[in-house]
């Protein structure tokens, strides 16, 4: 099998990483509730495990995602419009963001302090990075037809994304919204490298 098929196999592979972290680190963690808790909580400072989750559950999909988006960035031909390849940039930069809220987790003593401020703020980049890399490249899709289904799947995850976010945070706990908004990422990263076009 050759590095570049290697490579287009990394974003499934983000995936599977982050829900097998999850799930195992929650059953592990004693009176965790993966109903009612975030899953930063499994990452932050002072949480038994803590920071094998931050590597095993941010930082290792992060860079298999960002792996998988320069996959996809190497399939944009040279003369792609502008909006596909900023779009994917943007989602390469949505997988270093993502990978950033491993490196800079919670404070479970002090939720308010700098540090975990700046997981916050790596959680809000990774979304507004991952909804506007998906919008740039359905943009420039009008003009490649070949990345319509890519860019159509990218909106759309996009979508669910954000709404799950902000939206959905009303009708349920803050816990499953960001669960939804996480979901709406790895099916992306699921399908992205089977409707990408060909290099």
């Amino acid at each position: 099998m050759s590095k570049l098929k290697v490579l287009a196999w990394t974003g499934p592979l983000a995936a599977v990483v982050w829900v097998v972290a999850v799930v195992m680190f929650g059953a592990r963690l004693e009176g965790y509730d993966q109903l009612r808790h975030p899953i930063s909580l499994l990452g932050a400072r002072g949480v038994p495990g803590g920071e094998l989750f931050s590597a095993l559950g941010f930082v290792l999909p992060g860079l298999l995602a960002i792996l998988a988006m320069l996959d996809v960035v190497m399939r944009m031909p040279a003369n792609a419009p502008r909006s596909v390849r900023v779009g994917g940039q943007m989602l390469l930069l949505a997988g270093v963001a993502f990978t950033a809220m491993g490196l800079l987790p919670l404070d479970v003593d002090d939720i308010e302090n700098r540090a975990s401020q700046f997981h916050a703020s790596a959680w809000l980049l990774w979304l507004v990075a991952f909804c506007a890399g998906a919008i740039a490249l359905r943009l420039g899709s009008g003009k490649a037809s070949a990345w319509r289904s890519l860019a159509t799947l990218a909106v759309v995850c996009a979508i669910w994304s954000a709404c799950s976010a902000f939206l959905f945070q009303a009708a349920m706990p803050v816990a499953m919204a960001q669960r939804l908004a996480f979901l709406g990422w790895l099916v992306w990263l699921l399908g992205a490298w089977r409707l990408a076009p060909a290099r």
